[in-house]
């Protein structure tokens, strides 16, 4: 009944992409969300970690948490519903909380996942109450969830996966798949 998207690489402007896959459009996944939007809504993961380093995109040169809000504004004017911003492995750091004011402030619901000891090997601890219960579960209403982020290491698929778990608790049939940008089979590795 609910499928749990994660798009890889970046949503809007995907240049890497563009320079690597000849005749790659860098908006063709902004622009299919656009034809999809009434059956979607996203979800943003942000590592708190990289909000406390102030980790940078290498193209635009802004940071992370600079970008999601970048991402937002973006989303929001192509009328595509943002569900809200998901903090993962969230300690309670200051800077990451005055990120999360800031986003408040602007009518952005945040939810915060916390980090799952022994991630991604302890697979019972994991898929337990003490794993992907402790985190929050996300309200969410269209079939298709698309989980994105402003780089790798956000989290995307643990919050997918949270959400299937927390969909199964429901009793809601929910699944996952990712995106993938490259899905080049047969690449020779010369």
């Amino acid at each position: 009944n609910k499928l749990y998207l994660e798009f890889g690489g970046k949503l809007v402007a995907d240049h890497h992409a563009a320079r690597i896959l000849p005749g790659f459009h860098p908006h063709a996944k902004i622009e299919l969300l656009e034809r999809l939007k009434e059956q979607a809504e996203i979800l943003i993961c942000l590592y708190a970690g990289d909000i406390e380093r102030r980790k940078t995109r290498a193209d635009f040169g802004i940071t992370y948490d600079a970008d999601v809000l970048r991402l937002i504004d973006d989303l929001r004017r192509r009328d595509i519903l943002v569900r809200g911003v998901v903090i993962t492995r969230y300690q309670k750091q200051p800077v990451v909380d005055a990120f999360i004011r800031r986003l408040e402030q602007h009518d952005i619901p945040v939810f915060c996942h916390h980090t799952i000891y022994g991630y991604p090997a302890n697979v019972d601890r994991i898929v337990s109450e003490e794993g992907y219960g402790c985190n929050c579960y996300i309200p969410t209403e269209r079939p298709i969830v698309v989980v994105t982020a402003p780089g790798p290491g956000s989290g995307k698929m643990a919050t997918c996966l949270s959400q299937v778990y927390h969909e199964h608790q429901r009793g809601v049939a929910a699944g996952y798949a990712k995106f993938e940008t490259f899905p080049i089979w047969n690449l020779p590795l010369k």
